[in-house]
């Protein structure tokens, strides 16, 4: 099976799972017989464990999704993690400071994203759903290659939104 690459025009939304293409991406790939992890999930997350700064997002946990990522044990079996951070550090700043959690260097440098990165691949989910400017993903070096990209342009001067599948490699 080869990279599947996709472009379907949309308008933007803060709330990513709702925006239509995002919306049935997800229902393709999300399966509800299978846990999965949402460490950023919002209002309208498909995922059965949930976590959001937010306090006022139902059925979720409301703390660091770094912290959130490490309370989870290593290979616990999870299928899937959609993975939908702020997209660049202006955002970081604005969602953490709208919840009054101090803004650090290190959560205004790429390392952040990185360790956010490493804890999923300690989890060891078969699929990631990433989101954002980039189709960097979890990456190959964390062991995963994409499988779907779903590109979403909004128009005028919006960035589009940009959705990337992977699959855990299976090493012989």
């Amino acid at each position: 099976m080869g990279l599947m690459i996709e472009r379907k025009w949309a308008m933007p939304s803060k709330d990513t799972y709702t925006i239509k293409p995002i919306k049935e991406l997800l229902k393709r790939w999300v399966d509800i017989d299978y846990d999965w992890i949402d460490p950023f999930c919002g209002l309208n997350s498909p995922a059965n464990y949930k976590n959001d700064l937010n306090p006022n997002i139902p059925n979720a946990t409301h703390m660091d999704a770094i912290d959130f990522l490490k309370s989870i044990p290593t290979d616990s079996g999870y299928k899937g993690v959609l993975y939908d951070p702020p997209y660049s550090v202006r955002q970081v700043m604005e969602c953490y400071k709208g919840y009054g959690i101090n803004v650090t260097q290190e959560t205004t440098q790429a390392k952040w994203y990185r360790l956010l990165k490493d804890e999923i691949t300690r989890i060891s989910p078969e699929i990631v759903i990433s989101f954002g400017w980039n189709t960097g993903g979890i990456g190959k070096i964390n062991g995963y290659e994409p499988i779907e990209i779903l590109l979403v342009p909004h128009g005028g001067i919006h960035n589009d939104t940009i959705c990337t599948v992977e699959r855990k490699i299976e090493i012989l």
